[in-house]
């Protein structure tokens, strides 16, 4: 039996592999959990799982590196959101322990620093974001060297048909009715400005060490292909289920075997499937992410801290929708040619470029 270590366990990704663990218990069992403040709700999952050890954020990493080192996991899932993931991703490899990792700001902030350190603790990584798992997958059956583009598929969010002007005037309300996924706030917002699909590339170009010319994306609103692989013969393969983050979490729980499990399978009959280019005009997070995903120097660590700092003011009601991109592209405006060196030269650059998004608003 693996013994599952859950970092965000009250969050999206948290909440779907403790429901994993509830049907395969046979198979998985807690070993600990960490959530940020729901205090109340940790108390409840640790009494169901039978869990020993439990902290919130307010333990700080001392916090976490205690809860590594008392349940000894088989494998950690990282479903923290935003850049405090890193330095847990980081505490994880530091063990030589595997991880599977949902938090896109450990490979977008910090990729060469943590790959060294895997490769050193021989750790394994693997990713949980849908499209990401998909390529994981893809990539290891068709084979690294046989594959000529990476296609990443995009919902387009609940935005994806407005015009320019219906733009300037959504809500909040709005923006968090994603059509196919039900997320977090913040990975909402990011859908309906693509700024996820730009962490995305960033994060396809340094997982799987692919320029950003081979790495694609496309709209395809029923979110039942969770992303491609062209291969050099011209040939496209797709990982296809239903928008169900069960469904790469226990990819990685499983890994590297592919067993049955609980969940339903995918049927064809009666599913529709369409295609559109994205539109980076309109949506030009899509776009920047390209940017700093071709950028040496910090320039990735500036876009998602820009992003982050924006997003939570369009939540707090100080800017408008279409204003977040605006205050990304005015900080990626500055200078960040120097590469980091280390984690304190990361959040150093994360530091400055918040400090910058903030003055900007």
């Amino acid at each position: 039996m693996k013994k599952v270590l859950v970092l965000g366990c009250t969050g999206s990704i948290g909440t779907s592999t403790l429901n994993i663990i509830r049907n395969e218990s046979e198979k998985f069992s807690v070993c600990g959990l960490s959530a940020n403040t729901k205090k109340e709700s940790l108390d409840f999952l640790k009494d169901e799982f039978n869990c020993p050890v439990t902290l919130t954020s307010t333990d700080g990493i001392e916090g976490i590196e205690k809860l590594l080192d008392e349940t000894k996991p088989d494998i950690v899932v990282n479903g923290i959101a935003g850049s405090s993931g890193l330095l847990p991703s980081k505490l994880v490899l530091e063990r030589g322990l595997k991880l599977a990792l949902a938090n896109k700001e450990t490979v977008v902030m910090a990729w060469s620093l943590i790959k060294s350190l895997a490769e050193k603790k021989n750790a394994s990584i693997i990713p949980v974001d849908s499209e990401h798992s998909a390529i994981f997958n893809l990539v290891k059956m068709a084979k690294k060297e046989n594959i000529d583009k990476i296609v990443l598929t995009a919902s387009g969010g609940p935005f994806r048909t407005y015009t320019s002007e219906q733009l300037e005037n959504v809500s909040l309300k709005d923006a968090l009715n994603h059509p196919t996924w039900k997320m977090g706030q913040k990975i909402t917002v990011d859908s309906a400005t693509l700024a996820n699909k730009g962490l995305e590339v960033i994060e396809a170009v340094r997982l799987f060490d692919v320029a950003p010319e081979n790495v694609q994306v496309v709209i395809h609103p029923q979110s039942l292909i969770h992303s491609l692989v062209r291969t050099k013969d011209g040939m496209l393969y797709a990982q296809i289920s239903d928008p169900d983050m069960k469904h790469p979490i226990l990819s990685a729980l499983n890994w590297p075997e592919i067993q049955e499990n609980h969940l339903k399978p995918f049927e064809l009959f009666d599913s529709t499937m369409t295609f559109f280019r994205p539109r980076t005009k309109d949506f030009p997070m899509l776009e920047y992410g390209f940017e700093a995903a071709k950028k040496t120097g910090a320039y990735s660590v500036a876009y998602n801290a820009a992003n982050e700092i924006a997003v939570q003011a369009f939540v707090d009601s100080k800017i408008e929708f279409t204003a977040i991109s605006r205050i990304v592209r005015a900080v990626l405006d500055k200078n960040w040619s120097a590469t980091p060196s280390s984690f304190e030269d990361i959040f150093e650059a994360d530091k400055q470029a918040r400090s910058y998004a903030c003055e900007i608003i």
